[in-house]
């Protein structure tokens, strides 16, 4: 089983919208829920995950689905 940061996609948001995060070779990205594309670093991420662990944002669903990476 592959755990590598790349084998995970991060989901955001709440019953109206759905931003997802994820890895590839070119590094982290966020598609918002109008399906815009942005690159971020590993520390935007955490900035953007850390509120909703910590419960600092309430109503806000997080899931994370593990997926095997395709390696070239």
């Amino acid at each position: 089983m592959n755990l590598t940061n790349d084998s995970y996609t991060i989901f955001l948001g709440t019953k109206n919208f759905t931003e997802r995060y994820y890895r590839n070779e070119a590094g982290w990205f966020k598609e918002s829920a109008r399906g815009k594309t942005f690159k971020m670093t590993a520390e935007q991420v955490l900035n953007h995950l850390l509120p909703i662990i910590s419960g600092a944002k309430p109503n806000i669903i997080l899931k994370v689905e593990h997926h095997e990476s395709v390696k070239k």
